[in-house]
């Protein structure tokens, strides 16, 4: 018998595009199924974050007709990566492997059976990676170069052009569980869980229907918690910043020193002003970046749960570990 599939996909106010997913989506499972590559138990989990729409009604609806579809309902909106990890962690007790992926279409269905092909030759985790962006605009595809290079050069382990379109074997899910943490950076905690891994390329397409949940603000939000869930590599930037100016700030005082003994020392109001603007601006940037680590750190330590679920449209039998 061949293993069970849980395809998760998170919902914010997805009503424009979610019947058309459901359609796509139970095409490729049934598909799938008929073929004997993934078992007859296998499901569509929507994720619902407290959608302000009708996207729970609908899931309902679908659940309703046809119990291929599974649904969760988070109490409120948590956000797009707590919403993902609720789904990840309902999934982990009835699937053997899981395919995450965004409601809006975007993502290619008709890679899912080159994921589960990866999955059957031994890899637990399978990255979707774009093989390119010319969808994107200039802005975006610049800026999301930056990223993934400051994050590399941060010493995080992330996979270039990916974004949550993964395939997790059920051991994968089960070290992912492990990670405690509240701030939440998935694309960078999936590589430490480890274990043998491939890759998948694909082609993103439009957005099917509605609007992009991910604006200007909430993407560089979410850049800042990759960074400083990630990497303290800011910290020892900041410490070597304070090593130079002390350095430099020795020099000025012998310079200034020697200066005087001569007798040629004058008063100047541009360097003092230059000076004291340079090094203000420098500490209350440091305090920024140490206020968001105590942020990070004051989070945890209240050890709040990542997802509250408050209805659950699952009906399946649960793997045995």
């Amino acid at each position: 018998m061949k293993d069970t599939l849980y395809l998760v996909i998170p919902c914010y106010n997805e009503e424009e595009v979610l019947h058309e997913t459901a359609k796509r989506l139970i095409e490729k499972i049934n598909t799938m199924i008929k073929n004997n590559i993934i078992s007859d138990e296998s499901k569509i989990l929507f994720v619902n974050d407290g959608s302000k729409d009708k996207t729970w009604s609908i899931i309902k609806e679908l659940h309703s007709e046809n119990n291929i579809f599974s649904g969760i309902n988070l109490s409120r909106n948590r956000g797009h990566q707590n919403a993902l990890l609720a789904g990840l962690m309902t999934a982990k007790e009835f699937a053997d492997m899981t395919i995450s992926l965004d409601a809006d279409l975007q993502d290619d269905v008709n890679v899912i059976d080159k994921f589960v092909e990866q999955y059957y030759q031994g890899s637990d985790v399978v990255y979707g990676v774009r093989c390119s962006r010319d969808t994107d605009t200039f802005f975006k595809r610049t800026t999301a170069l930056a990223f993934y290079k400051l994050m590399s050069s941060l010493g995080v382990d992330m996979v270039y052009n990916h974004a949550d379109y993964r395939l997790m074997s059920k051991r994968a899910l089960e070290g992912l569980n492990k990670f405690r943490e509240v701030n939440l950076f998935l694309r960078g905690m999936v590589p430490l869980v480890g274990y043998k891994y491939s890759i998948v390329e694909y082609e993103r397409h439009e957005r099917f229907a509605g609007e992009s949940k991910y604006p200007l603000k909430k993407m560089i939000a979410f850049a800042l918690d990759g960074i400083t869930s990630l990497s303290i590599k800011p910290i020892r930037i900041i410490t070597g910043i304070g090593f130079t100016i002390f350095f430099i700030s020795i020099l000025t005082l012998i310079y200034s020193i020697i200066i005087n003994f001569i007798g040629n020392a004058v008063t100047g109001w541009t360097s003092l002003t230059i000076s004291i603007w340079m090094l203000g601006g420098i500490q209350l940037l440091c305090l920024g970046v140490i206020g968001e680590y105590i942020g990070k750190i004051y989070n945890e330590t209240k050890q709040r749960p990542r997802f509250i679920i408050s209805d659950r449209l699952i009906e399946n039998k649960i793997k045995d570990v």
